[in-house]
């Protein structure tokens, strides 16, 4: 039953767009994420890896990346091509360039270049708001938190480094929380429009959550569809601008609905050469950055 009114058509379009990856056989999946790729050779293959997909298996997922890479070697090799493997994750919602590799070998080699911070990492982002000042480095430790509501639930939050004292307004440096990581962003606005940022980040560290959270709490710019850090204290979805709202066609009613704008654009290799891998937004995405007038000049 496909609703005739566009409104309610786009939101059950924005409701379908994880859970109809839950719902396909594993051979489906191995194929949508075949059409997907964008770079291989005797290494390495490069997917675009689709929304609400997770990387790894947990209670209720039904499929998840890992575990149709052998089908999908299978697919893009011949029958006896060994499973490929995992170099990096991104998280279930993030959507762009996800490097498997071929072999064992190649896999543990670009897990050390992850680790090393030797791989460039580019994300397109659509914030609510503009970023002060437009481009600059976010670099504040990051902590998990439980949060005590009335539904408590666990938190990535920031662990300053520095406060102010409340006596006379000096900078203090505070004791380091043990668990906090140190975590590093860049950012620049490429465009704003309704409310609404598209941004251009470039995380240097890879903690759990990173770019969110330093979006969220540590310029005030949330991503657009980040119902979990748009808020500190409750689980509840985005509240957003009037105009964003008429621009999406949506209610707020219906706010929970959108998807988190959160794009793997490009990642930059050192295999040797530098190979630089780029994956073009998702439909949703493109059409979101159209319908809020984010115009961008396609790179």
């Amino acid at each position: 039953q496909i609703p005739t009114d566009p409104v309610q058509r786009r939101v059950r379009e924005l409701a379908m767009l994880s859970k109809q990856l839950q719902r396909v056989h594993p051979n489906v999946l191995a194929k949508v994420l075949k059409q997907g790729t964008v770079y291989q050779n005797e290494e390495i293959v490069v997917i675009n890896k689709p929304y609400g997909l997770p990387v790894h298996g947990g209670p209720g997922i039904k499929n998840c990346i890992a575990d149709v890479l052998p089908i999908l070697a299978k697919m893009l090799q011949n029958m006896k091509a060994e499973p490929l493997h995992l170099c990096h994750r991104l998280d279930k919602e993030t959507t762009g360039v996800m490097v498997l590799a071929r072999s064992k070998e190649a896999a543990e080699r670009i897990r050390l270049l992850f680790k090393t911070r030797q791989v460039e990492k580019i994300y397109w982002a659509i914030s609510l708001g503009d970023p002060d000042p437009t481009e600059g480095i976010v670099e504040i430790p990051i902590v998990e938190k439980e949060v005590q509501s009335h539904q408590s639930h666990y938190k990535m939050t920031l662990a300053p480094s520095y406060r102010l004292s409340p006596e006379d307004g000096k900078v203090v440096k505070i004791r380091k929380k043990h668990n906090a990581e140190s975590a590093v962003t860049q950012y620049r606005l490429l465009a704003s429009s309704s409310a609404c940022s598209l941004l251009e980040l470039q995380p240097i560290t890879g903690v759990k959550h990173q770019i969110r959270v330093h979006l969220a709490y540590g310029l005030g710019c949330p991503i657009l569809g980040d119902h979990k850090y748009s808020h500190w204290s409750k689980l509840a979805p985005q509240k957003l601008p009037e105009i964003t709202l008429k621009r999406l066609k949506l209610e707020q009613s219906k706010a929970r609905h959108l998807p988190l704008y959160l794009h793997a654009h490009r990642l930059s290799l050192p295999l040797g050469e530098r190979l630089d891998l780029v994956c073009k937004p998702p439909l949703f995405f493109q059409k979101t950055l159209k319908k809020l007038g984010l115009d961008i000049a396609n790179d």
